[in-house]
């Protein structure tokens, strides 16, 4: 094992000028359950497919069901939990309801974490 693959450090010195920029750096309790929680959702690959089949297009159930190959009773699942993390959203068209990625901001998550996954 290298030096560098320990994972303790063997320094006994705080280095509080470091210490007190990632204190100031970090965010609220409740914006960290937040953060955790989305991480979360996207932990679930259905869900992260689903993201997939929306990030180029709008899909109603049947067609998400039908390019996942699941039941639409299974997409519904993962798609009240993706609302419910705000991650997609649905907008009803005659008797169909069509879903998309919620805002920019899903799909530059997605984007980069499908780049981070393939470097």
């Amino acid at each position: 094992m290298s030096e560098i693959d320990r994972e303790t450090c063997e320094c006994t010195e705080l280095h509080m000028d470091a210490i007190q920029r990632a204190r100031s750096a970090m965010s609220s309790p409740e914006q960290v359950d937040k953060l955790a929680e989305l991480f979360k959702v996207l932990s679930d690959p259905t869900r992260v497919r689903i993201l997939q089949a929306l990030h180029c297009q709008r899909l109603c159930v049947c067609d998400i069901a039908e390019t996942l190959g699941m039941t639409q009773s299974a997409i519904s699942h993962q798609l009240r939990i993706l609302r419910q993390a705000r991650l997609v959203r649905a907008r009803r068209e005659g008797r169909s309801i069509f879903y998309t990625l919620d805002d920019d901001h899903v799909s530059q998550v997605f984007e980069q974490g499908l780049e981070h996954v393939m470097e």
